[in-house]
């Protein structure tokens, strides 16, 4: 199962990492409480949409930046459905649903 807080978290924390800023500087710029942040980072918690914008602020990042790596990050994560067909292509009773865990 893909869980969107741990891809979001795993993104936020490379963004401020990759900026050599410490939880603590970037909790006290959203104002938010650093061991809230170390959960989000963690995937342990999902943030509320003021929250997440708040946090992108701090880093300077745009929402919209971040929520795109986080899309492109869920699609290599979770699994496709396929669906064969069976002799004749005739759907239905001899279509199965594979998983592609790709």
């Amino acid at each position: 199962m893909v869980l969107l807080r741990a891809h979001l978290g795993e993104a936020l924390r490379r963004a401020r990492q990759e900026q050599g800023r410490t939880l603590r500087q970037v909790s006290a710029d959203a104002a938010v409480s650093l061991g809230y942040l170390s959960e989000v980072e963690r995937g342990q918690k999902e943030p509320s949409s003021e929250l997440l914008s708040a946090i992108c602020m701090a880093l300077d990042l745009p929402l919209s930046r971040v929520l795109t790596e986080v899309a492109q990050s869920v699609l290599v994560a979770e699994p496709t459905r396929l669906t064969v067909v069976g002799v004749g292509g005739v759907a239905g009773k001899n279509a199965k649903d594979i998983v592609d865990a790709a």
